[in-house]
């Protein structure tokens, strides 16, 4: 494939979407801020970005020093119609004019079912379907195990290798990565149970292989009559943008409808238009039962949400789901908004037009003996690197992340090695933007590859 070939429509923007790093990095005032961050801030959080953000839109942030910097991340995710939308904000401002909570579960209000018949819209199948609102992506995991239990009148929970499902206790017990997730912080919940991925990179073997192999486990080892419910990312997220061989998802569902066990798809990091349909399941047709969703559903305000079969759903007893904050008002209309703004501007097409051009600007690194994978669909696409004898290039990836952020793109890694770099770039960034901060990427592989 020719470079350039791909070209995406430019769309309405109100920062200028350029690259621009005018200080050193990071500049006198975010150093300042910085300071104060170490005095006043937990020593868990600590930024990736080195400064500190005034303003951001498309795919640009701008940091207090006016450097402007190419957005790789997306807030992880979130902001996949950008990070100042015109009709979000305008959503959240005329909400904000007239009340900022009252508590759906005291006093109900129309934005919270607006949502909910949104989400019963576009997310897979056709069955009659229900929600519950929250605020977390951890917290509608957890909701999710809840329900599940409720109407299976079972405990156990599966999860995957490489999965990542959230930092609560009990979504740290379904999460695979120790460090920094779960270090020092157990006891965990019990009833969790890990389960073999399919990673073809690793293991090499087709869907159908890999299926086999994961549901022997759960049959031999675990016992369908004890599981209530498996959790998988379609294209798991800090575990390294794996993508499930081709026929794997399709028999872990099968194997779910055959065993009373609720299968759980948790599209909170893929969901949302990002890997070219709405959501990633659809890929292979794929219908789950139940449904989390969060990151991109509210245009950057706290929202997450469980949505699934109505039989499922109605299952937990009158006044067993909610929470003070869950379906916040503001963050509803932000919702109604930012879905608003992905049929709009057709997104799911957009997301499919940026893995093209992703594709194009990795031609020229894809031949690198470090280079031991390039996968993922739409807009949620990552490297991962090896070292020449095959071992994870974990400080490989290191470095390039570094140099990406040196020259004024925001870059993420993940992968339980720490080998992979993942690219979650707005929805909405503009063409000239994404392909800028991409060969910043590419000559970063090239230039630490060569040393």
């Amino acid at each position: 494939m020719k470079k350039g070939k791909t070209k995406m429509k430019d769309l309405e923007y109100r920062l200028p979407q350029t690259r621009s790093i005018t200080t050193d990095i990071p500049g006198p005032i975010s150093t300042e801020l910085d300071a104060r961050r170490e005095k006043s801030v937990a020593r868990a959080l600590h930024p990736g970005l080195p400064g500190y953000v005034v303003d951001a839109d498309g795919g640009v942030l701008v940091d207090a020093d006016g450097n402007s910097w190419i957005d790789f991340a997306s807030g992880i995710a979130v902001t996949s119609v950008g990070a100042s939308n015109k009709a979000v904000t305008e959503a959240v401002a005329e909400a904000a004019k007239h009340f900022t909570h009252t508590c759906f579960m005291t006093s109900p209000y129309e934005g919270y079912v607006q949502v909910a018949e949104l989400l019963a819209e576009v997310t897979p199948g056709d069955h009659e379907k229900k929600s519950v609102l929250l605020n977390s992506g951890a917290e509608a995991v957890e909701n999710a195990v809840k329900v599940a239990r409720a109407y299976t009148g079972k405990f156990g929970v599966v999860t995957f290798e490489n999965c990542y499902h959230g930092r609560t206790n009990l979504t740290m017990a379904m999460t695979a990565k120790n460090n920094p997730y779960k270090t020092g912080f157990g006891p965990f919940a019990s009833d969790v149970f890990r389960v073999p991925m399919s990673y073809p990179l690793r293991d090499g073997l087709s869907g159908k292989e890999a299926a086999e192999r994961t549901i022997r486990v759960m049959e031999n080892e675990l016992g369908a009559e004890n599981l209530a419910c498996v959790v998988v990312e379609p294209i798991q997220g800090e575990g390294g943008f794996i993508v499930p061989a081709e026929g794997f998802l399709p028999a872990i569902v099968e194997w779910c409808k055959e065993n009373n066990v609720v299968f759980v798809a948790d599209e909170i990091q893929a969901g949302f238009c990002r890997t070219g349909q709405w959501f990633a399941c659809e890929k292979e047709g794929i219908v789950p039962d139940l449904i989390t969703t969060a990151k991109g559903i509210a245009g950057g305000l706290p929202l997450s949400a469980v949505t699934g079969r109505a039989e499922i759903m109605d299952a937990a007893v009158v006044g067993g789901l909610g929470g003070t904050y869950g379906g916040n008002p503001i963050s509803c209309a932000a919702s109604v908004a930012a879905i608003g703004e992905m049929k709009r501007l057709n997104l799911p097409a957009r997301a499919q037009e940026m893995e093209k051009i992703i594709r194009e600007e990795f031609e020229a690194i894809a031949g690198l003996p470090e280079v031991a994978e390039i996968r993922g669909r739409g807009a949620m696409v990552a490297v991962e690197f090896s070292t020449r004898d095959g071992a994870p290039g974990t400080a490989l990836c290191k470095a390039v992340a570094a140099a990406c952020k040196q020259n004024g793109v925001l870059i993420l890694t993940c992968g339980l090695d720490g080998n992979v770099i993942r690219l979650l770039p707005p929805l909405v960034m503009p063409e000239d933007l994404l392909r800028d901060g991409l060969r910043v990427l590419v000559e970063a592989v090239k230039n630490e590859t060569a040393k």
